[in-house]
């Protein structure tokens, strides 16, 4: 796939009149990439779970003089079917569109052995990073559609692809995300309009991370805010030809190779 553009012309990308659904967006990496997109113009739709996180944020981007967002305070673990085809429902009657849907709200769940895990632990972990992902994005299509340019950006981890001892339920259902994704850029493939990729951020200054590593020296992680520019280059200036691309994020802030397609060339558009 051809290379992405550098972090600092990444970053200078316009989303004016953009309207953009950030999972998460209270969390490490979704908060400073709402701020980012409402800096460019874009209409941020701000979910998370809870409503005095959101609507600290809100203020601070209506302080910062940028387009007023709205928020969508969701419970994942607990949200049915009625729950996300509302969502899609109410930014329809809102704000007639929807230009870019990012997805970085997960939970990590409890790390250990298997046979100290429960069923219902796992349940709520994949509802949470599988489960709503695919339901927000299903009942998001049809507004997707109508959009000139439209894209879905999944976040991924590692460990969904290289599991290890008792990682357990996350690393279960980071895999199931990522087939979710390969899936979706497969069916999208002879969608001009639509764009989707996968993000694997690596190890950076998440509260996460900071879950999964409690010992680690985090000072020498980078912040989430350091992938910024990537999201924003997905969002508002990759053309459809790089759509269905694998980024890892620790290679591009490198200056590495860092891009891969989501599915070989020879499995596109086959059953």
């Amino acid at each position: 796939m051809p290379p992405l553009p550098a972090p600092a012309s990444a970053d200078r990308i316009d989303l004016d009149g953009r309207a953009i659904l950030i999972t998460g967006a209270t969390g490490g990496l979704g908060r400073p990439l709402a701020l980012a997109c409402a800096a460019r113009g874009a209409t941020v739709i701000l979910h998370a779970r809870v409503v005095r996180k959101l609507e600290a944020l809100y203020d601070e981007i209506v302080a910062a003089g940028n387009p007023q967002p709205s928020i969508l305070p969701l419970d994942f673990s607990t949200a049915d079917a009625d729950d996300f085809g509302n969502v899609a429902a109410a930014i329809r009657g809102q704000l007639g569109r929807l230009d870019g849907l990012v997805h970085t709200a997960a939970v990590l769940g409890s790390l250990g052995p298997i046979e100290h895990q429960s069923l219902d632990a796992w349940l709520d972990v994949w509802r949470v990073d599988v489960a709503a992902a695919m339901a927000l994005t299903r009942s998001a299509m049809p507004i997707l559609t109508s959009a000139p340019d439209a894209c879905v950006v999944f976040t991924l981890d590692a460990r969904g692809e290289d599991p290890r001892a008792y990682w357990g339920a996350y690393a279960a259902a980071k895999a199931g995300l990522s087939a979710l994704t390969r899936t979706i850029a497969d069916e999208w493939e002879t969608h001009a309009n639509l764009r989707v990729n996968a993000v694997v951020p690596g190890a950076i200054r998440s509260p996460l991370r900071m879950l999964s590593h409690p010992g680690e020296d985090k000072t020498a992680l980078p912040p989430p805010d350091a992938l910024v520019p990537l999201y924003l280059y997905l969002l508002g200036a990759q053309p459809k030809s790089e759509s269905g691309a694998r980024i890892d994020a620790q290679a591009w802030l490198a200056g590495q190779p860092a891009s891969s397609p989501l599915l070989p060339a020879s499995m596109a558009g086959r059953p």
